[in-house]
């Protein structure tokens, strides 16, 4: 097996260093220090065709592998973690569970704007009561004529407070357990759906993590993301493909501080 990088993959890497180096470094600790979301930033992103890696380009992305979207992430988690989950959360969760469930409507309607950047996405599961125990969702969904009308909140959501698309685990069936649980998507300015508390964070403070809540917010029936009742199966599928950014971001990190510790004790002096 060859794990050579294709000269393609290189490009793109070298292309995204360049754009961290040039746009992202110089701000980092003002971002950082301010909690300042990096907008510009992620529009840059969007015309850079980022935004939607691993997407086919009939919905607007990019065509490409997991390599190139490791290879991305990676390069802005060298320079800045809070870009580099800004991207992740986007792509890998809101996108990616649209893409893995979505209709072939769905996924015209939401996924092409997602993947060309034009707006923004969060993934929320993470409760208060429950964690990220999918399991343990209590945020419920009822149906009242033509719509779904959710109820609950939702915590811990990246990118809660500036995404444009939501997409949100909800109880359909009480009495089927994991089995009774559903996905719906949801957009900024559906009644009764709102950003709640924003958290402040020990790190990776430019990204935004805060609160989604829910107040007899109704949404079309045809909001539903894959079958009733299977939102639980799904998501678990969503996070399995979310853990490989993580861990992009993890290695891009590492070879960030590793680079910043080498080029200060080439520049300390000690003891003369």
């Amino acid at each position: 097996m060859d794990f050579e990088l294709t000269e393609e993959q290189r490009q793109i890497r070298k292309t995204v260093r360049e754009f961290a180096e040039k746009e992202i470094r110089p701000h980092v600790m003002e971002w950082d220090e301010a909690q300042q979301f990096p907008s510009e930033i992620i529009s840059k992103l969007g015309q850079m065709g980022l935004m939607g890696v691993t997407f086919p380009t009939e919905y607007g992305g990019a065509g490409l592998g997991y390599v190139e979207y490791v290879g991305v992430i990676e390069e802005l988690a060298r320079v800045d973690g809070s870009v580099a989950i800004i991207l992740a959360a986007h792509t890998s969760l809101c996108s990616g569970h649209i893409y893995l469930a979505g209709t072939e409507e769905q996924k015209r309607k939401y996924l092409t704007s997602l993947a060309r950047g034009e707006k923004l996405g969060c993934w929320s599961l993470t409760e208060p009561q429950a964690g990220s125990d999918a399991g343990g969702t209590r945020t419920t969904a009822r149906v009242a004529g033509d719509t779904w009308v959710l109820n609950g909140s939702k915590t811990f959501t990246s990118n809660g407070s500036y995404a444009d698309v939501c997409v949100a685990m909800a109880v359909t069936d009480k009495a089927a357990g994991k089995h009774g649980i559903s996905a719906f998507i949801l957009e900024k300015g559906h009644p009764g759906f709102r950003p709640g508390k924003k958290e402040n964070k020990l790190g990776l403070r430019a990204s935004d993590t805060s609160e989604v809540i829910f107040e007899d917010c109704r949404i079309p029936k045809s909001n539903c993301l894959g079958r009733p009742g299977e939102g639980f199966i799904d998501s678990l599928r969503v996070l399995d493909r979310g853990r490989i950014s993580i861990a992009a971001m993890a290695v891009g990190m590492a070879q960030g501080a590793f680079e910043a510790s080498v080029n200060y004790a080439k520049q300390r002096k000690q003891f003369g």
